[in-house]
């Protein structure tokens, strides 16, 4: 909350020197300072649009000044207090609902997803409802859940909204394949080093009712597309280099 408090007090700054320069021209971004106000002003509203809060810029003005000049306040610190936590409150509130009818809805578009994508060719299905095709099938060895598996992939949600890649971060990841997602440690297990593979991975098999971050929201069906380039093995001998390619 004291965050915000801050970002709340900076806007109001910024709002301040707006108005007192209304009738003027802008001001010249010609100097440093300039530059650094006006990249702060645009940080700082973008936190107050990320708030939710519905506020009067005039108010916020009325109180900073009486503040800054130790005039007197219309709002006692409890009252002020009391404000702001009803506020975060109602807005946990609202996230929560939204949150929990975004769950449902993805719940219910991704089997839809799932049980038309099932029916198209080349696409198979395994018993725990993971879904592929194989796009390139490779001659390498297959890896176990206990191997380090080095790829290459491309991570989508059903619109098609890309929310990972390492193609486009220009270079592959190494981990080992029982410390991810369920669809992906089941799913590369099926791949022989040099394939590539789509997978289609329920909810549940990748980050449920939690989702991850902002872009994967509860209960989403992802896609992924995944180029296994090797399985990587470790030389536990002080002093060697921390892995090597199994296949070279």
């Amino acid at each position: 909350m004291k965050k915000y408090v801050v970002v709340a007090a900076m806007v109001v700054l910024t709002a301040c020197s707006q108005q007192k320069n209304s009738e003027s021209k802008q001001t010249a971004l010609d100097t440093e300072p300039s530059k650094v106000s006006y990249a702060i002003g645009l940080e700082v509203a973008n936190s107050l649009k990320n708030l939710g809060a519905d506020l009067d810029r005039a108010v916020f003005i009325e109180a900073l000044n009486a503040q800054l000049d130790g005039a007197d306040v219309r709002l006692t610190a409890e009252e002020a207090k009391k404000a702001k936590q009803e506020f975060f409150q109602k807005r946990a509130v609202k996230q929560a609902e939204e949150r929990k009818a975004g769950s449902a809805k993805n719940k219910v578009e991704g089997e839809k997803f799932l049980s038309e994508n099932a029916k198209k060719e080349g696409v198979k299905v395994t018993e725990s409802g993971l879904q592929y095709e194989v796009i390139t099938l490779g001659d390498g060895a297959k890896p176990v859940a206990t191997d380090k598996v080095k790829v290459h992939y491309r991570g989508t949600l059903l619109d098609g909204t890309e929310f990972d890649s390492s193609y486009k971060r220009g270079q592959p990841v190494t981990f080992p394949l029982n410390a991810v997602i369920k669809g992906w440690t089941e799913g590369v297990q099926l791949m022989p080093v040099g394939s590539k593979f789509k997978f289609y991975i329920p909810s549940d098999l990748a980050y449920g009712e939690r989702g991850a971050g902002a872009v994967i929201t509860p209960n989403s069906t992802l896609t992924f597309e995944v180029e296994l380039l090797d399985i990587v093995t470790e030389k536990p001998v002080d002093g060697q280099a921390a892995a090597q390619p199994a296949t070279k």
